[in-house]
């Protein structure tokens, strides 16, 4: 039941992570100079670890369904979709590795959802460093029971304008297949070496750059209108800045040589989920992207989510109580085609 105050308006996170309980020797088989694995403690506690270096402390819900969704009954979440934690995509791998790998995190998905199928679902990852690899795993996830797939905000300095992408992305659109971008491995690290500024630049700013990359290259024009594509943390720095962008266009031949429209008209070709983390960010958000197309996202269980998934949405003084509805809920239901939620769905009451 939930034990929140707050009220009991159905709520989906489309952006929740967990790493399975993989061993050292699992992880091996990458070849990778840093080997992703989880070290459980036993006491509800681990890291993720690469190598031997202790990478990040976590805590049970990452890798236990039950201990997770006892979490979402206490923060009133209905239901979750959970994704692979991004440093197991491993787009550096050999592709026939790295597609037994994918196919492993997407199995171990789906395991976790069968703790409840109902307010559980997947999103599968792909190894899109072969892109015909990827389309295949992508096909099998789905059949499998995935509800869409989760990759990175580019693959190995690619960017999402790279031919190969592209074409994955209109396989998406084809397959009628959702998709979720999610940062990683984040530019110039080595200047960002303290205060996770990885994390609060690096980021955002990867998160823009992959939008501006489909937007600026022309991409979108070669894209099927059809593709549900969605960026993570409130799309980075894109609100921030379209206004920026748009005078560049306007004022620049070279910034609108492959772009046929101003950049802002692009907002209508993805969404963004509502990691922004303050009223004034997300009614920033709203202006630039329109309540259709913001899906609430907390980034749970990391330690810079939103700790209580859906809490700006619900106390925000310039939404209405159906566009809450729609953010909190009702536009995840319609991106990844799942069954409507109920106020009173799942564990909650």
């Amino acid at each position: 039941m939930r034990t929140s105050t707050r009220p009991a308006r159905a709520r989906v996170d489309v952006h929740s992570h967990f790493y399975p309980k993989l061993t050292r020797a699992q992880g091996d088989v990458l070849g990778l100079a840093h080997t992703p694995w989880l070290r459980d403690d036993g006491d509800g506690t681990g890291y993720m670890m690469e190598g031997d270096r202790e990478y990040r402390p976590v805590e049970a819900p990452l890798w236990d369904p039950l201990a997770r969704l006892a979490r979402m009954d206490e923060v009133g979440v209905d239901l979750q979709v959970i994704s692979a934690t991004p440093m197991l995509f491993c787009y550096s791998a050999a592709p026939d590795v790295a597609t037994r790998w994918a196919a492993m995190i997407n199995d171990a998905a789906l395991e976790m959802c069968e703790a409840d199928p109902v307010r559980l679902r997947a999103l599968c990852q792909a190894p899109l460093q072969d892109v015909d690899l990827a389309c295949a795993e992508v096909a099998r996830s789905m059949s499998a029971g995935h509800v869409g797939v989760h990759i990175g905000n580019h693959v190995c300095g690619r960017n999402l304008d790279d031919p190969e992408l592209v074409r994955f992305l209109h396989f998406c659109a084809d397959e009628n297949v959702p998709v979720l971008v999610h940062p990683w491995d984040t530019m110039a690290g080595d200047r960002m070496p303290n205060y996770m500024l990885k994390w609060l630049v690096g980021m955002p700013a990867e998160t823009h750059l992959a939008i501006l990359s489909l937007i600026l290259s022309g991409a979108f024009e070669r894209l099927p209108h059809h593709l549900r594509l969605c960026f993570a943390h409130g799309g980075g720095n894109f609100a921030a800045q379209i206004g920026r962008v748009d005078n560049a266009w306007h004022r620049r031949d070279l910034v609108r040589a492959d772009c046929p429209h101003p950049p802002s008209t692009y907002a209508s070709r993805f969404s963004v989920d509502s990691a922004v983390f303050s009223d004034d960010a997300l009614r920033l958000l709203v202006a630039v992207m329109g309540e259709d197309r913001i899906l609430m996202g907390s980034d749970y269980p990391f330690p810079l989510g939103e700790v209580e998934p859906g809490a700006v949405i619900e106390s925000s003084s310039h939404l209405s109580e159906p566009a809450k509805d729609k953010l909190l809920a009702g536009n995840a239901t319609s991106f990844f085609d799942l069954a409507p939620i109920g106020r009173n769905s799942g564990g909650s009451t």
